[in-house]
């Protein structure tokens, strides 16, 4: 068991409220809202508040039913995402989280230097050194990453609550306050003008909506997390959007669009007592720092414990935690470095940027889970807290949509990078189990199943919208390739074939062993032909009584298979060629079209040349073979082959003949001309074998019909005629499939 799997602290929904409700009413709210007031008018930033809630809300409730579904232990986020994405794409989003979160520390230590730049006059008088932020914001970084070494999160929380009660006075006092010019009352809804447009405020502006999560890095020191995480995050979402509304409309009745525009500190003028809005930053920023310095290194400390850094001594030693709390003192050094150094060099502008673009990367990938699960209908996902799957697509959706809004550049950068490190991960380790592929599995059975509803209820009637929906069992699956070949062949782009290999015996424990043996070779051999099939196996004690019980087998398609294909090679004796004549004879009694191939050592040659012959006992079955052969065609094995076809009839009806082909070729849009149709007048048994003897015997495959009736009467012995012929495919059409 990994460290990151112990109770920690105990907590209950207070802290995570905290933590996300003292992040949410931060340094943008007392620095920048004015400015957003300013620029698009009491009802543009309402629209700012709507829109950015659109992607939060969803998250916050994406979050409340995944941290219901299962344990939560530490990790936050990146434990969820991990646990239900799995661990290698899991740890891919953890890393861009973990440095999102490590590098918002020194983000909000920078802005806390901002709430002393109006001492900057006295500080230059009394020192004679010109004011940098960094001589407030280096000492202010090392002291709260002193006061998080030796105290850990126990004090931590109990700081938050002290910057919270300092936050409640800062806005009873703000909405206690005048209107800087008391002589105008009421609200204005005005802008001033030349005012920046809606993308560029709103991306100025989100980052104050994206602190619901902050909390959820805390799950690791929770009593109940699937309490105290949705309580905790759904709460101080809920409060903040009516905070920051609240805020908008005292905003724009207090002052002038220009002047909240200009001032960043405009709420210091109109609250009433104006120095508790720059305390009050002060204590905001510091509280994000905080709660970014408390979840930060439990990420990484979760993300060692899952072993995704490539080193092993790394990932032990991140993954150690200290005392009963479990508190991650190796990874909170190392956040402590790298929030030191983006301190020292004091600017975070760009580096904020794309910090913003991994927090809407988890928030998507957040709602993305959510809705995955709920397609899915995973009877093993029944969290106790349930969005919708709705909310949640939307989320996912509005989130790629504001990164590419907020910055195109930066949410490619982004995603690249998400992408590289996922890559990465997943060359240098194997996962244990792939949740991912589980949830994509469910998605897709739900998705077919649905298909194959919708496909039954809306049954396409035999003729020109015909397709092949084929079914082949065979027991000799593994001495012979041609058939399950051929089977590919047929139903690589127009069709649907299921193939069930045979397994002789009474269904017992022993054979049934057998054939999941069997399926797996299978599966894997069709996998490195690229297959279309559908593979599986069938015991039963005989091939007649298989063939019984699959004929009656609905296809993969949702619709009932429309023909059987059997096969016998050249070689095989009269035992196969009677159960063949057996199995069309069973095809017929349920309506299904008949495909016999007789197979050689040829392969089908080089696949160039398909020939047809048609005779007079073949009006029923010419629609079918002609269709079947350009069926053929459309895999890439067979595009530059040339069909060509052969009408032996009486020769008082050759004119006729040819005039019916010539027509059903036209009207069919078949790739075939008149110079590759060729009558043969033929009143004889034995001028026909000559003719096909003749032009056949070195064509790649032959294709023939035969009916029931005459199978019945001359036997296995009508499909073994003409034994110059390799590869050829008997038809018998029991369907009436147009060609037109």
């Amino acid at each position: 068991m990994s460290a990151t799997a112990q109770k920690g602290h105990g907590f209950g929904t207070a802290p995570v409220f905290l933590a996300s409700i003292c992040t949410i009413l931060g340094a943008i709210m007392f620095l920048r809202f004015g400015y957003a007031v300013g620029h698009l008018g009491v009802a543009g930033a309402v629209a700012i508040v709507v829109v950015g809630h659109l992607v939060t809300l969803p998250t916050a409730l994406a979050i409340a039913e995944l941290a219901t579904n299962r344990k939560v232990e530490g990790g936050g986020e990146y434990f969820i995402i991990s646990r239900s994405f799995g661990v290698t794409i899991g740890a891919a989003i953890g890393a861009s989280l973990y440095l999102s979160q490590a590098i918002s520390v020194a983000f909000y230590m920078i802005a806390f230097a901002e709430a002393f730049t109006q001492l900057a006059p006295d500080f230059e008088q009394a020192t004679g050194l010109a004011w940098d932020p960094r001589f407030v914001s280096l000492p202010a970084t090392i002291a709260l990453i002193a006061l998080m070494l030796t105290k850990g999160a126990d004090l931590g929380v109990k700081a938050l609550w002290a910057v919270f009660v300092v936050l409640i006075a800062s806005l009873v006092l703000f909405f206690a306050g005048s209107p800087i010019d008391a002589t105008e009352t009421g609200i204005r809804l005005g802008s001033i003008e030349d005012a920046d447009p809606f993308a560029i405020v709103f991306a100025i502006v989100f980052p104050a909506f994206t602190g619901m999560t902050a909390g959820v890095g805390l799950s690791g020191d929770l009593a109940n997390p699937r309490r105290s995480i949705p309580l905790g995050s759904i709460a101080a979402t809920l409060v903040g959007m009516a905070v920051y509304i609240a805020l908008i409309f005292k905003l724009g009745a207090s002052a002038t669009p220009e002047q909240l525009a200009s001032d960043p500190l405009i709420m210091s003028r109109i609250a009433l007592w104006g120095p508790i809005i720059p305390i009050g930053l002060a204590c905001a920023t510091v509280s994000s720092a905080i709660g970014s310095i408390l979840v930060a290194p439990r990420t990484l400390q979760a993300l060692a414990g899952d072993r995704a850094f490539p080193s092993s001594r790394v990932n032990t030693a991140l993954a150690a935690g200290v005392g009963t709390g479990n508190e991650p003192r190796n990874a909170t050094l190392v956040t402590s470095v790298l929030a030191l150094v983006v301190v020292l060099f004091g600017n975070v502008d760009l580096v904020a940027r794309l910090v913003s673009m991994f927090f809407m990367v988890t928030y998507g990938t957040l709602c993305a889970i959510s809705f995955l699960e709920h397609f899915a209908a995973n009877p093993s996902y029944r969290p106790s807290f349930r969005s919708k799957w709705y909310v949640s697509a939307f989320g996912a959706v509005a989130c790629l949509f504001m990164m590419f809004q907020m910055d195109p550049l930066f949410a490619l950068l982004a995603i690249v990078i998400l992408v590289v490190i996922y890559r990465y991960l997943a060359s240098t380790r194997r996962e244990e189990r792939d949740d991912l592929g589980a949830i994509f599995a469910g998605v897709l059975s739900q998705l077919t199943r649905y298909l194959q509803i919708r496909i039954q209820r809306t049954a396409v009637i035999a003729g020109r919208d015909w397709r092949p929906s084929i079914i082949m069992v065979s027991g000799r699956t593994f001495e012979r390739r041609a058939p399950i070949q051929f089977l590919e062949w047929l139903s690589w782009r127009h069709g649907f074939g299921t193939y069930l290999h045979f397994v002789k015996g009474l269904l017992n424990p022993e054979n049934h062993a057998r054939s999941i043996q069997a399926k797996q070779q299978l599966i894997a051999s069709g996998e490195g032909r690229d297959s279309t099939l559908y593979l599986d196996t069938i015991v039963s004690p005989s091939m007649r009584s298989a063939l019984a019980q699959s004929l009656q087998l609905p296809g993969v398609s949702g619709l009932p298979n429309n023909s059987v294909l059997a096969d016998f090679s050249v070689h095989d004796g009269d035992d196969v060629h009677a159960e063949v004549a057996d199995a069309a004879r069973l095809a017929a009694s349920t309506r299904m079209n008949t495909l016999i191939l007789r197979h050689g050592e040829r392969f089908f040659g080089n696949r160039q040349s398909i020939h047809i012959w048609l005779t007079h006992h073949d009006y029923d079955n010419a629609h079918l073979m002609v269709l079947l052969a350009y069926i053929l065609l459309g895999h890439p094995d067979w595009a530059t082959a040339e069909i060509n076809i052969f009408a032996a009839v009486p020769r008082a009806q050759a004119d006729h003949e040819e005039a019916t082909l010539l027509k059903l070729i036209h009207t069919g849009r078949l790739p075939i001309t008149s110079r590759q149709v060729e009558i043969l007048p033929t009143d004889t048994r034995g001028t026909y074998q000559g003719l096909v003897a003749q032009r056949s015997a070195g064509a790649d495959l032959v294709i023939m019909g035969f009916t029931q009736a005459r199978l019945s009467e001359k036997g296995p012995e009508l499909l073994l005629r003409h034994p110059e012929l390799t590869d050829v495919l008997h038809v018998s059409a029991q369907e009436r499939v147009l060609v037109d």
